[in-house]
């Protein structure tokens, strides 16, 4: 969830109406069903300051980019230090549009272009999981920002130029596994917030999809996830992946450290045989491109 070079750009946009109703024969919220959709997110890391030991989701961890530090939020329900006060719609409204129940825009740093792809219902089940979590008062801390870099209307143009909220919508001509898989690596996953390199405006390139990044969380390298055989992961194997995810363990018997690590402990590691299947079946899908700046070993 730490993006980089997308991040000093802020939100509020054209198209960031009201989504429609709910229709009347969805079914209602599941804690049980929303606590699967937080892990395939990867736990949502980036709210909790593990390095400090501090609270689950009560924020203040530090992300490092080019324009500064941001410090993560407080999205435990409390009712004055968290999101407690948030109504199911304002959620829906921040995660689909950026923006908040009082019209903040937010900084991109909070994946809103990939988390917008998620449908409204699996947003409604997270909404429910989230609001049952353990609330915690402590507060917000502002970020520390270069100066040209803490103002939240530049955002408006690069919203225009950049963004397109909308929920993912199924390749008619591919596999339910694959679209799945599609559905969880663009919306859920978020992979391509760190996994694709920036221009200068913290554009995605779209020639570099999911290709690595030097710019990754906390200043990591983001790895080559196409499947190209020498920069990226087009020798592993289906079981190689579905390992990796489970464990952290790369098939050279390195293991994966930083937010990517937390991500797979608290996230990843609890999907299904079938939704790793799917991942897999979608990142071999891609082209594969040669990424030497973040080759493995």
């Amino acid at each position: 969830m730490a993006l980089l070079w997308a991040v000093f750009l802020g939100l509020s946009v054209a198209g960031c109406g009201s989504d429609p109703p709910q229709k009347k024969s969805s079914p209602p919220p599941s804690v049980k069903q929303g606590q699967y959709i937080f892990r395939t997110t990867g736990g949502c890391g980036c709210h909790t300051d593990t390095g400090n030991e501090g609270p689950f989701l009560a924020g203040g961890r530090s992300i490092a980019t080019p324009f500064g530090t941001f410090l993560s939020t407080n999205i435990t329900p409390h009712p004055a230090a968290g999101i407690g006060q948030w109504s199911e719609a304002d959620f829906i409204k921040a995660m689909r549009h950026g923006i908040g129940p009082d019209g903040t825009r937010y900084f991109p740093v909070f994946p809103y272009p990939s988390f917008t792809r998620i449908a409204r219902q699996d947003l409604r089940h997270l909404w429910a999981y989230l609001k049952s979590v353990p609330p915690h008062p402590r507060k917000n801390k502002p970020h520390r920002l270069g100066f040209l870099f803490r103002w939240r209307f530049g955002v408006r143009v690069w919203k225009w130029i950049n963004f397109s909220p909308g929920e993912y919508r199924a390749d008619k001509g591919r596999s339910a596994s694959w679209n799945r898989g599609a559905y969880l690596a663009t919306a859920l996953g978020h992979c391509g917030e760190c996994h694709t390199p920036r221009n200068l405006l913290g554009a995605p390139k779209s020639s570099w999809y999911f290709a690595g990044s030097e710019d990754g969380p906390d200043g990591e390298l983001a790895a080559n996830i196409t499947p190209h055989r020498k920069t990226g992961i087009g020798r592993w194997s289906e079981a190689d992946f579905s390992w990796f995810l489970e464990t952290g363990v790369k098939p050279d018997g390195d293991d994966v450290q930083g937010l990517m690590g937390e991500m797979i402990e608290n996230g990843h590691q609890h999907l299904t045989a079938a939704d790793r299947k799917a991942l897999w079946e979608y990142l071999q899908s891609l082209p594969p491109i040669e990424n030497a700046l973040v080759e493995r070993e």
